[in-house]
């Protein structure tokens, strides 16, 4: 596939050839990731008349799609995403069909819905990781590249708040299990676009020329974790993940304590989505001459420093412009760590790479969330954000000291060159092979 732009910009990646197409379908069933949360929580209320059997399903659902989600990236980079995917998403999307089929009406019972729930996200499909690793083989420019992370991941993030708002137009009309159909629906006709798009096709070509010579040993790595260039891109986005899991909550205690509404806490979650926003897109559209490696701490500490800051808000007002400050750090902070994660992967392995950032970032928001709950009426709120933000510098410390380390930058620059001429010859022998197939 064609290599970059002399200008690089935004409008160039949505150039490249099927670019725009296939990024579309993508968004269109990642779509589904920002509704079914709160679509399964509301359905599930409703049926039961338990929040706490809410609770619970949605716990199972969580656990079985983060935890299981490496694995099913390494079946994507096993078999192409044509192969893995449509069998996933149709999965994925018959169980949550059946989901809402259980909590249309009262009376459902939580076990049913629970076990139903874990099957649903043990099959979740990994479109987001599969996309990234789609733009890695569409933009061979690493300018090019960092400008579709961030366009990627800012429109994640904008999936992410308009999700909830479909949900909410949907239950106007039908009941919350009609949000989990329109979930399922949105899923499979979305993965069924991005699979059949000639960009996704040629990856999968990729994926099959690669696999007798190189899979056995990326999964390898990949399954034991051993790949030490994830270390750093793994260890950001858990602790950015639990800094946002825990300011979640903390939020909610802070509108609490001074009288507002759930209304007042939407305004600063959508206050930072839109910081995130409008950093990451800035953050793309910058030539960075310094390293992604060397971005990934600075950014995470910025994150860090702008939440524990925000602990120290008086009203919300305050709060709403600290939680813009620190949403600047977020989107490109994870931008950063996909693109470290890519530039590490193994050839025939970059779905897996990107899924473990993506796991250890819904892994850390779990985790931070439940550690908020026990801390929240127990410490003062501005301990709390401290805290917060104190896991975002904790990480940018531990990544801070393996990138600064006097031995460091040679070895990984000995090591990036062995890389990129090891990745040369295979793409060499690629080219090859797919001649000798025509």
């Amino acid at each position: 596939m064609s290599a970059s732009s002399t200008r690089p910009s935004y409008a160039a990646v949505l150039r490249m050839p099927h670019a725009t197409r296939t990024f579309t379908a993508a968004l269109l069933g990642r779509l589904s990731y920002g509704m079914v949360s709160l679509a399964v929580l509301l359905a599930v209320t409703r049926a039961t008349g338990s929040y706490a059997a809410a609770g619970a399903v949605m716990a199972l659902f969580g656990a079985a799609s983060v935890f299981l989600s490496p694995l099913r990236a390494a079946l994507v980079d096993r078999h192409g995403p044509r192969r893995a995917l449509l069998p996933m998403a149709a999965l994925y999307a018959g169980l949550l069909g059946t989901l809402a089929a259980a909590t249309w009406r009262p009376g459902a019972p939580a076990a049913v819905l629970g076990a139903v729930a874990v099957a649903a996200g043990a099959c979740t499909p990994p479109l987001g990781p599969t996309m990234r690793a789609v733009w890695g083989e569409l933009v061979t420019d690493r300018r090019l590249l960092q400008r579709a992370y961030s366009l990627d991941g800012v429109a994640e993030e904008l999936l992410f708040v308009s999700g909830p708002l479909l949900v909410g137009v949907v239950v106007q009309f039908a009941p919350p299990a009609a949000g989990v159909a329109v979930s399922g629906l949105l899923v499979g006709l979305g993965t069924l676009a991005f699979v059949t798009s000639p960009a996704v096709k040629s990856v999968a070509v990729r994926v099959q020329v690669q696999a007798s010579r190189v899979q056995a040993r990326a999964r390898l790595r990949m399954r034991l974790r051993i790949e030490r260039g994830l270390v750093q891109p793994v260890v950001v986005a858990a602790g950015v993940g639990l800094s946002l899991g825990a300011v979640d909550l903390l939020v909610l205690a802070f509108a609490e304590q001074r009288g507002h509404g759930d209304d007042a806490v939407a305004w600063i979650f959508a206050a930072l989505s839109a910081g995130s926003a409008v950093g990451g897109l800035l953050y793309g559209a910058v030539d960075w001459r310094t390293g992604a490696r060397v971005r990934l701490p600075v950014l995470t500490a910025g994150l860090g420093l702008a939440l524990a800051v925000a602990g120290l808000a008086p009203g919300l007002g305050t709060l709403a412009g600290a939680a813009v400050c620190a949403g600047f750090f977020v989107a490109p902070a994870l931008t950063t760590a996909y693109l470290v994660a890519d530039e590490s992967a193994a050839p025939g392995a970059r779905v897996q790479a990107g899924a473990w950032v993506n796991t250890a970032v819904n892994a850390g928001i779990s985790a931070g969330a439940a550690a908020a709950g026990l801390l929240v009426g127990r410490l003062p709120l501005g301990a709390g954000f401290a805290m917060a933000g104190g896991a975002a510098l904790l990480a940018a410390a531990v990544v801070g000291v393996g990138t600064r380390h006097p031995r460091a930058l040679p070895r990984r620059r000995k090591r990036k060159r062995e890389q990129e001429h090891e990745h040369e010859q295979e793409r060499e022998q690629e080219a090859g092979a797919a001649e000798q197939a025509r």
